[in-house]
């Protein structure tokens, strides 16, 4: 039945019109805003997926920057270690040098002293960002440093934060406070053979004299030269010095494994952080492909759909032909 009051083509033409347009409005914010979920109305379980884990993404950044910051740390620390190594082997040759016959004692003292200073200034220097791990002044000792590791998020939601640590007790080279918690301003012990046969005796002999308040023992002894040293007691100084290189080595070694779990953690932190930018873009991005092609196939049914309203209002016209 033809009405002149309810026009049902053109209301059917109307609705399917609105929804062309509906879905047209979203495909063009899928567009524009590059989500295939923009919101939790869009997907509330993905939206939420995604949203938590845009957060965890924003946290193990933060925890990539803290790597670069413990990273910056332990390597200074560990280049003034090596330095070190290199300084008090040199130390070490110097000495075997003073007992060959005929050497000038006094001038490879001076070249100790030297030496001995730039120990000094290597472990002063060695700070980054107000921390030193090799130089003591204060009247507590160097102590554990804590450094963040990573961001977890455990099964039942909750979260925690992984630390690496370090003592740097064990790698401080100079204490101004108490010398023996320094590995070159501490005292080592010496056995040696006693005179005529007698038993053996001990001496001990430090390396760095950085004035302490806490200083090496009374019958404790500089590894210095001058012309009466014997070459017993040269060898003595050279055993306590081969004592130091080892010590020092060790904290190296220590620092060393520290370091390569730092580098070792940033880069799987920076592997994780794209991992989860990959995971979020496959939950909430949308195919841009996809969405173009969606948009093309609706501009056509667009036009056809004002084409149908268009003919249905016009047959309201053709029944005016009939009162003619």
């Amino acid at each position: 039945m033809s009405s002149i009051i309810t026009n049902s083509s053109a209301m059917s033409a109307l609705s399917v019109l609105r929804s062309i347009d509906n879905q047209m409005d979203t495909v063009q914010n899928r567009i524009s805003s590059g989500l295939r979920v923009g919101s939790a109305s869009d997907n509330a379980a993905y939206w939420s997926i995604a949203t938590t884990m845009r957060s965890d993404k924003q946290a193990l950044s933060t925890v990539q920057d803290a790597l670069g910051l413990a990273a910056s740390k332990v390597d200074t620390a560990y280049a003034g270690l090596e330095t070190a190594i290199d300084i008090i082997s040199t130390i070490k040759s110097k000495l075997t040098t003073a007992q060959e016959t005929g050497v000038d004692k006094d001038k490879i003292n001076k070249e100790l002293t030297e030496l001995k200073n730039q120990l000094t200034s290597v472990a002063t220097s060695a700070s980054f960002s107000g921390e030193n791990w090799l130089y003591n002044a204060s009247t507590a000792a160097n102590g554990q440093k804590t450094m963040v590791g990573s961001f977890v998020r455990n099964s039942d939601n909750t979260i925690s934060i992984m630390t690496i640590n370090f003592d740097s007790a064990t790698s401080t080279l100079i204490d101004k406070d108490t010398a023996s918690r320094g590995l070159l301003s501490k005292s080592y012990y010496i056995t040696a053979p006693g005179n005529n046969g007698g038993a053996n005796v001990t001496h001990t002999y430090y390396l760095i004299n950085c004035a302490a308040t806490n200083g090496p023992g009374q019958n404790d002894k500089e590894i210095k030269l001058d012309s009466t040293t014997t070459n017993t007691v040269v060898g003595e100084m050279q055993a306590a010095v081969e004592q130091m290189l080892k010590s020092v080595t060790d904290a190296a070694s220590t620092l060393g494994s520290t370091k390569s779990r730092i580098e070792m953690q940033g880069n799987f932190v920076k592997t994780l952080t794209d991992t989860f930018a990959k995971g979020i873009g496959r939950l909430v991005d949308a195919d841009m492909n996809e969405e173009s092609t969606r948009l093309k196939a609706l501009q056509t049914q667009q036009q056809l759909g004002i084409q149908a309203l268009s003919i249905a209002n016009g047959s309201a016209q053709n029944m005016l032909q009939l009162f003619r």
